[in-house]
């Protein structure tokens, strides 16, 4: 694998860029992802498909959904608690004298499912497989793989960010995609990196603009100009250097060498798996 360019001088180069952002091309509509699959945590929050991703695994169910699909937990199967929320009913009369139903949040109880992994019996239908392709040829995917993250989509609502990136505590990590664009996806994977470089250190403007600057710059060095975004990363950039006082070239300036080390650390990560697919390759016809 060759990559074009190195993240010092690509990196200078984009904050240059940003010193005139009229010139900067018009920022990438966000392509939101519907998955029309027919498994049940799809439908899910978010939150709770971010802990099955954690745990490796893309659909998990509880006992009874598990036996209306036919198939049964094995002994020993270690359960995967999500959150349910609990939620009080009450009838109250308005304004106008109605009696109107009003919902009122009040807590959240864990619910335990298990993996799909952990489970056997009957085949499960063929699924919507058209993502899962297009996670797979995401560009740098070795690199997830390499560092033991679980990537994956889910359907984005209004109030769902694009992606992330998390880790638990026991050492597993995460990336859930709600777009397609590479952009969103070379984001969370600095932040990945970073995690790697810094265990994720500063404010929450500095980790933000590190991972979005650093996907911008990521892409540029892939030769993926326009997939890099350069028009949506400064409008992203943008918004946080205001929540801390700071222009936006400023606030790229600061996170300058962060930057750096995390693109570096990602694309000597790949050169170095594609080093080692080749050696065995080679090992192999040998």
């Amino acid at each position: 694998m060759k990559f074009y360019g190195h993240a010092q001088e690509v990196s200078q180069r984009i904050v240059k860029a940003f010193q005139q952002p009229e010139t900067l091309p018009k920022a990438l509509a966000p392509i939101f992802i519907h998955r029309k699959d027919d498994v049940p945590c799809r439908k899910w929050s978010w939150h709770n498909q971010l802990i099955t991703a954690l745990c490796g695994t893309a659909d998990a169910r509880g006992f009874r959904q598990w036996e209306d699909a036919k198939r049964k937990v094995k002994k020993n199967s270690k359960a995967i608690w999500i959150l349910a929320p609990c939620v009080k009913k009450f009838k109250e009369d308005n304004a106008g004298g109605e009696e109107k139903e009003r919902h009122v949040l009040f807590g959240f109880r864990g619910i335990p499912v298990f993996a799909v992994e952990d489970t056997e019996g009957e085949p499960l239908p063929a699924g919507d497989d058209r993502y899962d392709s297009w996670v797979r040829e995401l560009p740098l995917m070795e690199v997830a793989q390499a560092w033991g993250i679980n990537v994956g989509t889910y359907t984005h609502h209004g109030s769902n960010p694009l992606g992330f990136y998390r880790f638990s505590g026991s050492g597993n990590q995460a990336v859930m995609l709600g777009v397609e664009n590479l952009s969103t996806w070379a984001h969370e994977l600095v932040h990945a990196a970073d995690h790697r470089v810094t265990n994720l250190k500063g404010d929450k403007w500095h980790k933000e603009v590190v991972a979005e600057l650093g996907g911008a710059v990521l892409l540029e060095c892939l030769g993926m100009n326009q997939d890099a975004d350069l028009g949506g990363a400064f409008s992203y950039i943008e918004q946080y250097a205001r929540t801390t006082n700071m222009d936006t070239v400023r606030a790229c300036i600061q996170v300058l060498d962060r930057v750096c080390e995390c693109v570096t650390l990602i694309l000597d990560t790949a050169e170095s798996t594609a080093q080692s697919v080749q050696s065995n390759a080679l090992a192999a016809i040998a």
